[in-house]
């Protein structure tokens, strides 16, 4: 299984796989493992009583941290989506609106881990460092 060093990107993947494509299953839904746990089935409310606005609520994070994904899944991965509106986010942070760097990718190295990525949409988001990295591989950055 693949270890990834950029939390930001692995959600990137997570985003195609399990919400796009639908080829990591199940799909994770905090609303589903907090009622599970007996705290609330209300993500947004969870996160505003705990002081977890504009934050990853600690029990997604530990999910995706943890979240194993086969090198076969990893193979099909041809085009990634970076969108502040992506399922992955909301599904992290309840009540995060895209206006601060929460999900930002810093490292671009985790690449090797899709040796068949082929476009990136949404690579505003990245700086002009991590974009040309993209560039160098042949990576259609849009």
């Amino acid at each position: 299984m693949a270890t990834f060093k950029d939390f930001n990107f692995k959600l990137i993947v997570i985003e195609q796989l399990m919400y796009i494509d639908e080829t990591l299953t199940p799909q994770f839904c905090l609303a589903d493992l907090l009622k599970e746990k007996g705290l609330t089935d209300a993500p947004w409310e969870y996160a505003q009583q705990h002081g977890l606005a504009y934050q990853v609520v600690p029990e997604a994070r530990s999910y995706f941290a943890s979240l194993e994904i086969s090198d076969e899944l990893l193979a099909g991965v041809e085009e990634l989506c970076m969108d502040g509106g992506n399922q992955v986010y909301q599904e992290c942070a309840p009540v995060w609106d895209g206006e601060d760097d929460l999900f930002d990718v810093a490292s671009l190295d985790d690449l090797v881990l899709l040796p068949n990525l082929r476009r990136v949409l949404g690579s505003e988001f990245l700086g002009p460092e991590l974009r040309n990295v993209l560039s160098a591989r042949g990576i259609v950055a849009d």
